[in-house]
């Protein structure tokens, strides 16, 4: 097999909607893959900030195959066990008390909000359906959801938007108090955002959203799509600030690279919900489920001090780049989740690394985000800046 041969099939088969690079990948170990002609890449992009755990875990793939033999998909006309354990987990390490399983972080979101328009319908309010979202956000490919994303880019084409959603400038607390009106539902804010160019807000703000919320009695929904699972050195991002929403959406590193998403809630939120209202065919699927449940264990504290600790080192790393090549405006970042804005177009140095055996990925045309396995080590870091330093 060659990626040329390859690629011409591919692109006999499949539709156009991907500007892929110009590489078959067919194998992974650890924090590095493969192609088809045998060439070694470092992966700091890990599937999009998906595998968490790197390639080929021997414990998932144990997980993968054991469930495998018992039962891989039922349905929810039944229960199944991975479905219930996953759900304990995942509401015993967080502030929610309910739980509902999906394939990805689009459905996450567009169920997050289905549930913020009910509980209001619920409460004898049908007015309240209106969703306060941020400029420069990223929620997903659905009709709902680029409708509620804050980048032009994504709707371009798709008009008439869904009705329900505005937006206001990220980290503008004043924006935020002048937009809610006595139609909004929620406030859906990234803690992060990563498609944005890796963007934070400081916990100030986030006090002040939630102290909004509170006071207009309206639901906050923190999209972790991206941020979840470990990516910033805590299982949930929301744990650096303490400063919990009414309902938070998973998805991206749960299972680390099986299909899967979920939104959590808050019992007085999550009781809205009623037999019929919400479903997904796939959602809380027996394989899907126990796979995450083993990245959950896997997700121990000795896995989240590799997180803080290699992602200071290879944050320092990247801003020592910044004293030495101007062409770099800033490096900012926190745990694995680590920005590097350029005064010019990242991708040519995109595939410059490449062709050098290291993945990334640009966002925003000049942010480089690196969002690599968990599992990194120092000298991974190591290769990845020898490489950038050439570059640049």
């Amino acid at each position: 097999m060659d990626n040329h041969s390859l690629i011409s099939r591919a692109n006999q088969v499949l539709m156009n909607t991907y500007a892929r690079f110009p590489l078959v990948l067919t194998r992974g170990e650890g924090a590095w893959v493969w192609d088809a002609e045998g060439k070694k890449y470092l992966d700091l992009v890990a599937g999009i900030a998906v595998n968490v755990l790197g390639h080929s875990h021997p414990r998932l793939l144990k997980a993968l195959s054991g469930q495998a033999k018992d039962l891989i998909h039922v349905s929810n006309l039944y229960y199944n066990l991975p479905m219930i354990e996953l759900a304990e987990a995942l509401t015993k390490a967080s502030f929610a008390d309910k739980a509902f399983f999906c394939n990805s972080g689009a459905e996450a979101n567009e169920g997050a909000v289905k549930l913020a328009r009910k509980y209001f319908k619920k409460k004898g309010m049908p007015e309240r359906f209106r969703v306060i979202a941020m400029k420069n956000s990223f929620h997903g490919r659905t009709m709902a959801m680029i409708s509620a994303t804050g980048q032009e880019k994504v709707k371009k084409g798709f008009e008439p938007l869904v009705e329900g959603f505005s937006h206001v400038a990220y980290g503008d607390l004043e924006a935020l108090k002048a937009a809610i009106g006595p139609e909004t539902a929620a406030v859906l804010l990234e803690l992060v955002q990563g498609e944005g160019g890796v963007v934070f807000v400081s916990d100030d703000y986030l006090k002040g959203v939630r102290r909004l919320c509170d006071e207009k009695q309206v639901l906050l929904i923190y999209d972790e799509v991206q941020t979840g699972v470990g990516r910033t050195g805590k299982l949930f991002a929301y744990e650096h600030s303490g400063i919990a929403p009414d309902i938070m959406t998973l998805a991206k590193g749960l299972a680390g690279g099986v299909p899967i998403g979920a939104f959590l809630a808050k019992e007085a939120v999550a009781q809205a919900f009623e037999p019929g209202d919400h479903a997904a065919t796939f959602g809380g699927n027996a394989l899907a489920t126990r796979v995450g449940l083993e990245v959950l264990k896997l997700l121990n504290e000795e896995l989240l001090k590799n997180c803080r600790e290699v992602g200071a080192y290879f944050l320092e790393a990247l801003k020592g780049l910044q004293k030495r090549h101007p062409n770099i405006v800033e490096v900012r970042g926190q745990g694995l989740m680590i920005g590097m804005e350029l005064k010019g177009p990242g991708k040519e140095i995109v595939t410059q690394a490449m062709e050098k055996g290291l993945l990334l990925n640009c966002t925003q045309e000049k942010v480089l985000r690196f969002v690599p396995p968990l599992i990194l080590s120092r000298s991974d870091a190591d290769f990845a800046i020898g490489i950038l330093d050439q570059l640049l």
